[in-house]
């Protein structure tokens, strides 16, 4: 119970540390609105051209376009978590203090990221969204099993999103540089994810490929499920299935690093 309680309080700590800073909060927000304005002009284009893209209609469409707009820092899509202050503790020597700390590495950091993203979808994210369902025409579900679901869904999404950042900000404790890993998770996430269009709409092979792919559990599940589209058990499983080998994979990896901790810079 000791235990719960730390990381409970270390996830408090974190949203009310993201809570302080309202100007950014207050930019993320109109810079989401702008881009889903931006991309809702997009896709009804396109889908004007091409009805039931991907298996969807238009208001499917606008809606999960909002949706990623909502989600685009909650789950960190191209980064902006927790990752750049791990890479930034292991260049310069100062993760020997985390690795005395009374308390696991990977749950410490896990906490502290879950509170940054419920603050995210809460002061980022809401607005945005609640701007396109009145504006524009959404495939909103009514009963509140869906939406309890979803929450499901995206409590998954986060957990996901969180695995994929800290393998690549562990593998700073061998490159020594994060420069190259952070731009890689900004690419990958914003291709992978379906932050620029549904997975569902990728072709062929490709398609295939990318909807296997753990970025997929970050914003095509959690829409999927929002929308009907996908059976929510089934979505929870393939989220829960990476978020187990994702987090596994960390232990792993931080086993590794750990026993070999190279300082540089101090």
């Amino acid at each position: 119970m000791d235990s719960v309680r730390l990381y409970a309080a270390v996830a408090r700590g974190s949203f009310r540390r993201y809570a302080t800073y309202r100007a950014a909060t207050a930019a993320g927000v109109f810079t989401n609105t702008v881009f889903g304005l931006i991309l809702v002009y997009t896709y009804l284009a396109l889908w004007d051209e091409r009805p039931h893209l991907g298996g969807y209609d238009q208001a499917q469409a606008v809606t999960y376009v909002w949706l990623g707009q909502a989600l685009f820092a909650a789950v960190a899509i191209q980064g902006g978590g927790f990752e750049s202050e791990l890479m930034e503790r292991i260049r310069t020597g100062e993760i020997a203090i985390d690795l005395y700390r009374p308390a696991d590495l990977q749950l410490w950091w896990l906490a502290s990221d879950l509170g940054r993203s419920l603050f995210q979808v809460l002061g980022r994210g809401v607005i945005p969204f609640v701007f396109g369902a009145l504006f524009f025409p959404m495939a909103l579900p009514r009963d509140v099993g869906t939406w309890a679901a979803f929450l499901v869904a995206l409590l998954l999404a986060m957990v996901v999103s969180f695995g994929i950042r800290y393998l690549a900000a562990l593998s700073v404790f061998w490159i020594m540089d994060g420069r190259g890993v952070t731009q890689a998770l900004m690419v990958t996430g914003l291709f992978c994810s379906g932050m620029t269009l549904p997975l569902n709409a990728f072709p062929g092979a490709l398609g295939d490929v990318v909807r296997t792919l753990p970025w997929a559990a970050q914003l095509q599940m959690p829409a999927d499920v929002l929308m009907g589209e996908t059976d929510a058990l089934g979505a929870f499983a393939f989220q829960a299935v990476w978020a187990v080998a994702l987090l596994a994979a960390g232990r792993l990896v931080q086993g590794a690093a750990t026993r070999r901790v190279v300082v540089q810079g101090g």
